[in-house]
């Protein structure tokens, strides 16, 4: 059962529901959702819209914004991340196809520049990063394995499609490459956050205790993750 809720140019879809017994507030392709128990009353759903306006309107926005996300372009002069510095593309010619990191730019060998070398300097630059994360991911993971006193059982560095990172039960940790495109201290935050499964295998309390003990602004480098998440790409 849906129903519209309107207030000033802001337009709320409610979900009703027998089964639900709190209320949630959802934002998904470019639209915002309440779902509420069956018997709510009208004038508490138009209460707690009202209260959430602002809220609403700012996560409509910020979506917006990363729907509007234009794809790379593998030319001279496109920007691309790692660890939170943007480094400007430069292809040159040269014999030997290659991605390296030179004063602060990011130098595409090319055999003929002036082709269309779009799709090899892509992969280049996915294989540039895979290597690059492999590295320093096994080093951020060392550095504080060391200091929480935990020992993991293997590290590997992969592709995913919707997780920055993962921990077994045997302690065998994965990251996605694509990590590596973030801000520093948001890489820190998602190794920590994975060495700690080592010592709680769950999201409870305790776990985010311990996260916030060896990494305090963790709340902020999940909103990182969460809203920008989708700029990580390639």
């Amino acid at each position: 059962m849906t129903e519209i809720f309107s207030y000033q140019n802001l337009q709320i879809t409610i979900i009703r529901s027998p089964r639900r017994k709190t209320i949630a507030i959802q934002i998904k392709a470019g639209q915002a959702f309440m779902l509420v128990p069956k018997s709510l009353p009208k004038a508490e759903i138009a209460r707690l819209a009202i209260k959430k306006n602002r809220w609403i309107q700012e996560k409509l926005k910020i979506q917006s914004q990363i729907n509007a996300i234009e794809p790379k372009q593998f030319i001279s002069g496109e920007f691309f991340s790692c660890l939170g510095q943007d480094y400007p593309l430069e292809i040159i010619q040269g014999s030997s196809p290659r991605i390296h990191l030179h004063q602060n730019l990011l130098l595409a060998v090319v055999r003929d520049k002036q082709a269309d070398n779009s799709a090899l300097i892509k992969r280049l630059l996915i294989n540039w990063y895979q290597q690059y994360a492999e590295i320093k991911l096994r080093e951020k993971t060392q550095h504080y394995a060391n200091l929480i006193g935990v020992t993991p059982a293997s590290i590997v560095v992969k592709t995913f499609k919707a997780r920055w990172g993962s921990c077994s039960s045997k302690a065998d940790i994965h990251y996605n490459w694509k990590l590596i495109m973030a801000p520093d201290e948001v890489v820190d935050y998602v190794v920590v956050h994975e060495l700690c499964h080592i010592l709680h295998h769950n999201h409870s309390p305790a776990f985010w205790k311990t996260v916030e003990f060896y990494w305090p602004t963790y709340r902020d480098c999940k909103e990182w993750l969460k809203l920008n998440g989708k700029r990580l790409e390639m």
